[in-house]
Formats: structure tokens, C-alpha cells, sequence
């Protein structure tokens, strides 16, 4: 028997959800049903993890991340959630799906093979970075630069930043109308503070908006050359051990 745990705090949501579950695949057992983070982790605290949690994103006391760091060890998951799309297709890399509400009988099969033909090990999310993902989920991302430029300071938007660049012991920002500006961050820093799903760090050089790659071209030994708009006046290669992660990321 495959023991199974649903954090919904909708109790309809949650109610259909145990019968959907239970006519996929009637070897499945609910051990419980919890509608908050603080039941969730009062229950997780007096038992072992079950085989399967279903995890609904956002729950009316927190997020699941306050879920999360309460098991160990971390059992797979299926998120459940209404959350906005993009965001979820980013979870399917640290757990084993991701299901929107309304939930679909087709797609819940769909997952619940996934995790039966999946070594559950490979698939847990113990080694998610908890506050990079709950910042997604919380918007909780940099909006905006203060550059000092002589005597003066300005605001530039994030929205407004085709790329980052490390060159000659300085990063630079260069904004989608061309504008180059000297910043007291490093690329390490940046990749912390900028949404992921808008961002991408394609080499040690390069932290790049998805809006401002032009074109994808192959290269050799396994890379990419990305056209840049606003145009880089070096050329920007996607490190071979990043491809897999750009792809990905590009497919989102």
C-alpha cells in the first residue's frame, strides 16, 4: 500500500482530490489530509513520511517551503496549486510534477505513473533552495538599480536590463536601449536577487534576460552563441555544463 498525504486547504479541493487519487489507483491509502502549515507540520512531526505527498503552493498560513523544511526525511511531491504557470514549470526539476487546479483526472494519472515508474529517491526536493523558490512564489525579487554616475544617482528598472556583464573586475548593467552602467554587485549576488525565470547566468561573464536573446545558434564543443538585443560587443557562449539548464530553462 502506497501511503499518501494531501496539504490542500481548500476542504472541497482537498475532497476531490482524495477521490480522484483513489479512483486512479486503488492502492493508494490517505493518511491525512491537512488544511494549514502548522497542521501539516504538528502531523509530519509525529509521523514518518509517507511514500507520496500532494502539496498545494500556497496555503492560507505560508507557502509549502514551510512544509517542506519541516520532514526529514523530504518525501517526493506533486504540487497542487493555482499559482501562475510559469513558476510551476520550474518545480517540475525538483519534484516529481506539478498539477493546476482545476485538477484534471487525465493529468493526475499522468503523475501518479510518472512516480510509480520513478526512483522515488531521485525525486525528492530536500535539496531545493527553499528561499530562492519561496521568493518566486512571493515576488519577493529586486525591482530596481541605484546607480551613481558622478555626483548624481539613478533608477534603472529591472524590467528595463537586457544583460549583466563582469568585465575587467566591474559589473555592468546594460539596459535594452544600448545604456551601459557600472554596479556594486557581483553576478553571484545578482543570480540571488533577480527572478530565475527571467534571468539566466550563461557563463562566468554573462547573466542574461530571457527578452534579450535574439537568436540561439549552435557552436562548437557542445556550446551555444547567443545574439544579444542590445547588441554585446563580446561574444556570449552558453558554458557547455549549462545547456542542459538553458534548454530547460528556454522551454519554460
Amino acid at each position: 500500500m502506497t501511503e499518501i498525504v494531501i496539504v490542500e486547504d481548500e476542504r472541497l479541493t482537498a475532497e476531490r482530490l482524495r477521490s480522484l487519487v483513489l479512483s486512479c489507483d486503488d492502492d493508494f491509502n490517505v493518511a491525512a489530509m491537512l488544511p494549514s502549515v502548522n497542521k501539516a507540520r504538528e502531523w509530519f512531526r509525529g509521523n514518518s513520511p509517507p511514500d507520496l505527498v500532494f502539496l498545494d503552493i500556497q496555503l492560507s498560513d505560508g507557502t509549502c517551503f514551510d512544509v517542506l523544511k519541516s520532514i526529514d526525511p523530504s518525501p517526493p511531491v506533486i504540487f497542487t496549486t493555482a499559482y501562475h504557470e510559469y513558476a510551476m514549470k520550474a518545480f517540475k526539476f525538483n519534484s516529481i510534477d506539478y498539477l493546476l487546479k482545476p485538477i484534471d483526472k487525465e493529468e493526475l494519472q499522468k503523475a501518479i505513473n510518472k512516480f510509480k515508474s520513478l526512483n522515488p529517491v531521485q525525486f525528492t526536493v530536500r535539496d531545493i533552495a527553499y528561499d530562492k523558490w519561496n521568493n518566486i512564489i512571493s515576488n519577493n525579487h529586486k525591482r530596481r538599480f541605484l546607480v551613481k554616475l558622478g555626483d548624481q544617482y539613478q533608477n534603472v528598472d529591472v524590467q528595463d536590463i537586457g544583460f549583466f556583464q563582469y568585465e575587467e573586475t566591474s559589473t555592468y548593467l546594460v539596459t535594452f536601449h544600448g545604456k551601459k552602467l557600472p554596479i556594486d554587485y557581483s553576478l553571484d549576488q545578482l543570480e540571488e536577487l533577480l527572478n530565475p525565470m527571467d534571468f539566466f547566468r550563461v557563463n562566468r561573464q554573462f547573466l542574461v534576460h530571457i527578452n534579450a536573446i535574439s537568436q540561439i545558434n549552435t557552436y562548437f564543443n557542445s556550446r551555444l552563441l547567443l545574439a544579444l538585443s542590445p547588441h554585446s560587443t563580446q561574444q556570449v557562449i552558453v558554458s557547455r555544463d549549462r545547456v542542459p539548464d538553458f534548454k530547460r530553462w528556454m522551454d519554460c
